[in-house]
This record gives C-alpha cells, structure tokens and sequence, in this order.
C-alpha cells in the first residue's frame, strides 16, 4: 500500500506493508536510522518521533493510520555539521553516553520544551496555568524514555540549559 507523508519538511510516498509500522517505515523504507528500535513495544522511547508537532513511539504507530501527516525525526532536528540548540546541549553535559537512546531523548525534549512553551500542565505541575520548568517537572515528562546508561541528570542539565538559553533569548 501506499501512505503519504511529510517527513522532516519533504513529501514522501511510501510504499509498505499495511502492517508496518512508522518505526520501520522510517528506518527501512526511508534510510533514516537515527530512530533506533529499542523494545519495539513502547515501552523505552528510543523511537521517539514528532507527529504532526507530537511525540510518539513510532514502533506503535502503522504508518498507514498516518496518511498526510508530518513527521520529524532525529535527522529532521539537526546535522552532524549544523546541530540543534539540544543537541549541542547533550554533547556540553556529557548527557548522551553510549548515545543508543539519545534520538529519541532530544526528540522527546524537543517536544517537553514545546510543551512548556504553550503552557500545557503535566501531572506534577504546581500551576495549571504556567507550568515551570523544574528538576521534577523534566523528569516527569520525560519518564517515557529509559536510559541504560542512567544520564538522566544529564540529560536534565542539558534540557534546562536549552530552556535558559530560549528564555534569555526572549527576555532581549
């Protein structure tokens, strides 16, 4: 079958088994292997993708439920020669160790800071209104991704880095 999409601001038509899933859609029909199949259960978030500006676990997606959506993937937020603000982040604190889930890490912190952003509240916001970016507050929303190597303080100072920098920006 074929399955439209807009993958990292270009348009693709993919052709694929009905059953597959946005994973390997990506990966093996595309040849964007910065996703990484963790569990392949949704469980560990190395997959983790924006859909349509939303994360996700790709390995729990069918790529054909997804016709005409935009998805951004690793290879969609930076380059080896041009990285993002978080990527350069994760390399500053030293938060990407083996780098097996760091994909999926910065895609799901992109998503966190974005989350901030618009004022949406998590499950450990003091204020509904205005959630702050706290130690608790990263953590919570980023408890969908594991990491074997245990970086997560690490991955919160580079997340936290990120957001002073945005809000310094902001504030000029």
């Amino acid at each position: 079958m074929q399955t439209k999409l807009t993958v990292n601001g270009e348009a693709q038509t993919v052709d694929h088994d009905p059953r597959a899933t946005l994973l390997d859609t990506l990966r093996d029909g595309l040849g964007l292997s910065g996703t990484k199949k963790g569990c392949d259960h949704g469980q560990c978030g190395a997959c983790t993708v924006l859909l349509d500006g939303e994360r996700v676990n790709s390995c729990l997606c069918l790529t054909a439920m997804h016709d005409g959506q935009d998805v951004t993937t690793i290879e969609g937020i930076g380059s080896p020669d041009k990285l993002s603000a978080l990527q350069k982040a994760f390399v500053e604190k030293d938060g990407y160790q083996c780098g097996y889930c760091t994909p999926g890490q910065i895609m799901s912190a992109t998503a966190l800071l974005q989350e901030i952003q618009k004022g949406q509240a998590s499950y450990v916001s003091d204020d509904l209104e205005v959630p702050k970016l706290t130690d608790d507050e990263m953590a919570e929303r980023m408890s969908g991704n594991l990491c074997r190597c245990s970086a997560y303080p690490l991955i919160r100072e580079a997340i936290a880095m990120v957001a002073d920098q945005e809000n310094e920006g902001a504030q000029a």
